[in-house]
């Protein structure tokens, strides 16, 4: 699995140095199902590179509702930037949906990259800014049938992976809302 993990830091460009070095710091680790990486409150000690499996972020409020966040799948990067620039504990929860797999490195890691102005982490936040952009679009512009349609069109192999609570929750909608939407779309 690391060497994996070192093909996809070369194809982010790093060099074999530094592939080196981060793999030395790097732990990769086994997690069943519903395991929590962090918990909604908790500081941030490490960032993830998943290799195989979903992970989940959602918020959770005082009155027990659950407001997913995003979902994170093979090749993904599980970092709060948020906690990482305000070092401040975690808005959300973060948690594996399935069996993962994945390399943990130590959160020193990505401040020095941030210190440093490196490459991967200009990469990285970049890859968020945009992905938030495309979110923040689906959510505002479609409406919950035209979100459900480019969620199976953009996602099918995620679609398949997750069941209709989780989908609906990344919608934004009830599960009961899905169901009647499901229903439409067959007639």
């Amino acid at each position: 699995m690391i060497d994996v993990f070192k093909q996809q830091l070369i194809s982010h460009g790093f060099n074999t140095d530094e592939t080196e070095q981060l793999c030395q710091s790097a732990k990769w680790i086994e997690l069943p199902t519903r395991h929590i990486l962090l918990h909604q409150g908790e500081v941030a000690q490490e960032i993830y590179f998943l290799l195989e499996g979903i992970c989940h972020s959602a918020y959770l409020t005082e009155k027990g509702k659950e407001f997913s966040k995003e979902f994170y799948w093979e090749n993904d990067w599980l970092i709060g930037f948020e906690g990482l620039i305000k070092q401040q504990p975690s808005s959300y929860l973060l948690e594996s949906l399935t069996p993962c797999s994945l390399v943990s490195l130590p959160i020193e890691t990505l401040r020095n990259w941030r210190e440093k102005k490196h490459g991967i982490y200009l990469k990285l936040l970049e890859t968020q800014l945009m992905h938030k952009e495309n979110k923040e679009r689906f959510m505002l512009l479609y409406s919950p049938e035209e979100r459900y349609a480019l969620f199976c069109e953009h996602f099918p192999n995620l679609h398949e992976r997750l069941n209709d609570y989780q989908v609906a929750a990344y919608l934004g909608i009830t599960s009961i809302s899905l169901s009647r939407i499901k229903k439409r779309m067959q007639n």
